[in-house]
């Protein structure tokens, strides 16, 4: 990072990813190619989900996808079993083609493997004090509503409904003050209307028909880039490369903190294969006296985990989510003893690595009991009990 004068605010160089599948070893090689072309070096790397994160044989038995691309269990593993290790700080989320059962272990977020971080379902974090949000999956109306509720053994219908957004996630984010940059793998509802939406059609034929019903997207996330007004906004899901410019009112603005952008600058970007357009660095401005990357939790999404955790539903049920004025009520409330509770560094900041610590729950691929096609047991990963201990909330993920 380049110090400004004041010596507290630093442009970062952001490296942003569309569907990843699995080639962690070439998005970093691509990376480094950038780095050495343009003389920078990249402080952060955000993937926009079909992460893969695929630890060994049982692993790809969770996962949904066709049978042809579970042969090859691609790169993640050797991150898994540190034999490679990210290059940058990396910060993920899920889409719909993964390893589902170890996403669930960190519902709440953690450390894949070491220097890469998966947001959770939903989640928000500060990077040397920006705020960055997301949530993982695709939409299907049919689930949304639901609860959580599935459970190893996956019979197919779970293998997919899984990764399904729920309500419960994106009502949760909706509580955010505006972040800095949102990440997703669907995109927005419509957002193909805010840039050029003809030469996109060109390039993806396939997607006419939703474009022009205008369907193309997620209508679960159109509600949260309008309320929330993130600067940026990253997706991937369609495997292509696509630029929109999302205005937004601006009577409110002066009431957000920080101000609501009053334009959100919104990029897709494809998967990671050759001579595609998977992979683009940004600079942000970013407030912070570090030197180095950290990763911090956000104070107000644990306020916001601890408000809405009663409705945590892990049956298909999902009891009414409180309406929007009582919930923000409630959050402030738990502010008070996220603030009071959660000991902060010398900065502020509560550092992820202050509770959560990267740990093997699962066999590295090949070793003992790693059986193809035969899904695994459920593991409790330590990180999501830390978690709970952190915020003393029920854990729900490990009933």
């Amino acid at each position: 990072m380049t110090a400004i004068a004041s010596g507290l605010l630093r442009r970062m160089k952001v490296a942003v990813e569309g569907c990843c599948h699995g080639k962690l070893d070439a998005i970093y090689a691509e990376m480094a190619r950038l780095e050495a072309q343009n003389n920078y070096k990249v402080d952060l790397l955000l993937i926009c989900g079909d992460f893969q994160a695929i630890r060994n044989w049982r692993d790809l038995a969770c996962m949904a996808r066709p049978q042809k691309y579970k042969e090859n269990p691609d790169d993640f593993h050797k991150y898994y079993a540190g034999e490679k290790v990210a290059p940058v700080p990396t910060i993920v989320i899920g889409g719909n083609h993964e390893a589902s059962n170890y996403m669930w272990e960190l519902y709440h977020g953690g450390w894949l493997a070491h220097n890469i971080y998966f947001l959770g379902h939903a989640g928000s974090v500060l990077v040397n004090g920006i705020k960055i949000a997301g949530v993982s999956g695709i939409h299907k109306q049919y689930d949304f509503g639901k609860g959580h509720h599935e459970k190893l053994p996956y019979d197919s219908s779970a293998m997919r409904s899984i990764y399904h957004t729920r309500e419960y996630d994106t009502r949760r984010l909706s509580l955010l003050p505006s972040p800095h940059i949102f990440i997703s793998h669907d995109w927005p509802q419509n957002i193909d209307k805010h840039g050029d939406w003809e030469d996109l059609l060109k390039r993806t034929r396939h997607l006419k028909p939703d474009v022009m019903a205008n369907k193309l997207g997620s209508p679960a996330l159109i509600p949260l880039l309008q309320s929330l007004k993130p600067q940026r906004w990253f997706s991937a899901h369609m495997h292509t490369r696509f630029e929109a410019t999302y205005p937004h009112p601006d009577e409110h603005a002066a009431f957000q903190a920080p101000p609501s952008a009053t334009i959100t600058q919104f990029l897709a970007l494809d998967q990671c294969l050759p001579e595609r357009k998977f992979l683009e660095v940004i600079e942000v401005d970013v407030p912070s006296p570090n030197q180095t990357v950290v990763i911090s939790f956000d104070p107000e999404w644990l306020a916001i985990n601890r408000a809405l955790h009663p409705w945590f539903s892990r049956t298909q049920d999902q009891p009414p989510i409180p309406d929007d004025q009582e919930a923000r009520n409630m959050v402030a409330k738990e502010l008070e003893w996220v603030n009071a509770n959660i000991k902060k560094g010398e900065n502020g900041a509560i550092p992820v690595e202050g509770w959560q610590t990267f740990v093997k729950t699962a066999p590295t691929l090949g070793s003992n009991g790693d059986v193809k096609e035969e899904q695994p047991p459920a593991y409790t990963n330590p990180q999501t009990v830390s978690f709970c201990k952190m915020l003393d909330i029920e854990d729900k993920v490990n009933m």
